[in-house]
């Protein structure tokens, strides 16, 4: 599979190396999940008042959160936006202070990120128990083939 184009918008600083580990992280995801062909999408690295507008604006509620997706579907796409998935948006801050809880890097942290949202934007949910284990075993199983490890949050 060739490599997917990941158009990477950070808004705050980003450390040197962490966009490859990124492109890396979402070709992982789509080779788990069998997506051939080439694929696009992007990713905005922010903060957290733009993830609360963000997520006020698109989810209705007026706070922020780690990540949010935005899949672009395929009915009547036109066709030069074909394989374009969709974009992503994840809160450095809100990562940052996950990573410190949780007991592991920031870049362990937007990996677990990274693929929720990519799961997100190939169908995945978790609005009921069934769609849950569903995503959470496939998070679990991309980040242990990247050899990362992070507890995943079961909220």
């Amino acid at each position: 599979m060739a490599q997917p184009a990941l158009d990477i918008q950070a808004v705050v600083p980003l450390e040197e190396g962490v966009a490859a580990v990124l492109q890396e992280t979402v070709a992982a995801v789509l080779v788990h999940e069998q997506v051939s062909g080439d694929v696009s999408l992007s990713l905005l690295l922010t903060d957290d008042e733009q993830m609360r507008q963000l997520n006020r604006d698109f989810a209705g509620l007026d706070e922020p959160t780690d990540v949010l997706s935005f899949p672009v579907g395929d009915e009547m796409m036109p066709e030069e936006l074909a394989g374009y998935l969709g974009d992503i948006a994840i809160s450095m801050m809100k990562a940052e202070r996950q990573a410190k809880k949780g007991g592991h890097t920031v870049t362990a942290e937007l990996q677990l990120l990274v693929v929720h949202g990519v799961l997100h934007l190939l169908g995945y949910d978790h609005y009921d128990a069934e769609e849950k284990a569903a995503m959470w075993a496939a998070q679990r199983a991309v980040l242990e083939g990247l050899g990362v490890e992070v507890v995943i949050p079961e909220n």
